[in-house]
């Protein structure tokens, strides 16, 4: 049976993975923290692995235990990660620091998998062809305007320099669905009747089901591809309004306030929610590097490479996605 460790289990995309795995028949390791959460990860045959990336010693240590009794994992996907931190120089820490070290340990125990697949995200390549609205492509250069963007950026300029390392990276755009947090905002602000968008010029669009990323990463390994990058998104592009209109319609509400808010505006109380999160320690949905993914104009990104060498063709557009989240939503009582 191969062997399989998904870091970050306990999150979002890596619950859905845990069990995609399991479904697939593999070995599987939920790589989680001592204090994580384990409500999705409650089904037999998961295998739990504690790793603590911020302590190189401890990490080392940990792998190393692991190893004397299993020797390595066939697969690894590395999901640990943070989307947003009270301290702009967190993204730095986690994202980059800690992903190069647990990369630089399993080199050093002679711990490489088969094949190490590392969700990374569009927002490596910052605003791009804002002019023409063209897709983003593998091959424009990349030029981050978050902090959450570049420090994903060094994490895959780090693992692209590695001689001989059969990584594969996917650069996910907008990920939504069941038991994600951000999207269940705009959502139980619609039900509230209101609707707010950034900036008035022209905007696309582009989402990603969750269940679409986990085929994508899971045709990777099938497909035994190494030393690749992909873009994902559901191949279609959308309106700045096609997100909030499908979840108006699933969730049956009349009268919602549609506001379109100018960016200076957006962007001074972006400003302010950051400051007011690094007084509490505690991170925000709305800080100056969610108001640079907001004002983003151009969201489109070429797929056609993960199409043609993985097989990937997407099974959500955002009206059967939408659908199945705000369902999920309703049924856990979040709406």
């Amino acid at each position: 049976m191969e062997r399989i460790l998904i870091t970050g289990a306990s999150g979002f995309i890596g619950s859905f993975l845990v069990e995609e795995a399991l479904n697939k028949g593999y070995e599987v390791w939920a790589g989680i923290r001592s204090t994580s959460s384990r409500r999705y990860l409650s089904a037999e045959g998961i295998h739990f692995l504690e790793l603590d990336f911020s302590q190189p010693d401890k990490l080392r240590a940990q792998l190393s235990e692991w190893k004397s009794r299993a020797e390595r994992f066939d697969y690894i996907v590395h999901c640990a990660g943070v989307t947003k931190c009270p301290e702009p120089k967190t993204f730095d820490e986690v994202n980059y620091i800690q992903t190069k070290r647990f990369i630089d340990t399993l080199r050093e125990l002679g711990m490489v998998p088969r094949q190490f697949a590392h969700v990374s995200t569009l927002s490596v390549f910052g605003p791009a062809h804002e002019d023409d609205y063209a897709p983003i492509r593998e091959d424009d250069h990349p030029v981050p305007n978050t902090a959450y963007g570049r420090s994903k950026l060094k994490a895959e300029r780090y693992i692209q320099g590695l001689p001989d390392f059969p990584y594969v990276i996917y650069r996910p755009t907008g990920v939504y669905g069941p038991r994600e947090t951000d999207y269940y905002l705009m959502a139980k602000s619609i039900k509230s009747h209101l609707d707010l968008a950034a900036g008035f010029k022209r905007q696309d669009l582009t989402f990603v089901y969750v269940k679409d990323v986990v085929q994508a990463i899971f045709l990777g390994i099938a497909r035994g591809v190494t030393r690749r990058a992909y873009f994902l998104s559901d191949g279609k592009v959308y309106s700045s309004r096609a997100f909030s209109d499908l979840i108006q319609k699933e969730l049956g509400v009349r009268g919602v306030l549609h506001v379109k808010c100018p960016l200076a505006v957006l962007k001074s109380i972006s400003a302010a929610a950051q400051f007011m999160a690094s007084l509490s320690g505690k991170g925000s949905t709305l800080n100056l590097d969610k108001y640079n993914i907001m004002k983003q104009r151009n969201w489109r990104c070429d797929i056609t490479p993960a199409e043609r060498e993985l097989g990937y063709r997407p099974e959500y557009d955002l009206e059967r996605g939408v659908r199945e989240a705000v369902a999920w939503y309703k049924k856990e009582g979040w709406l």
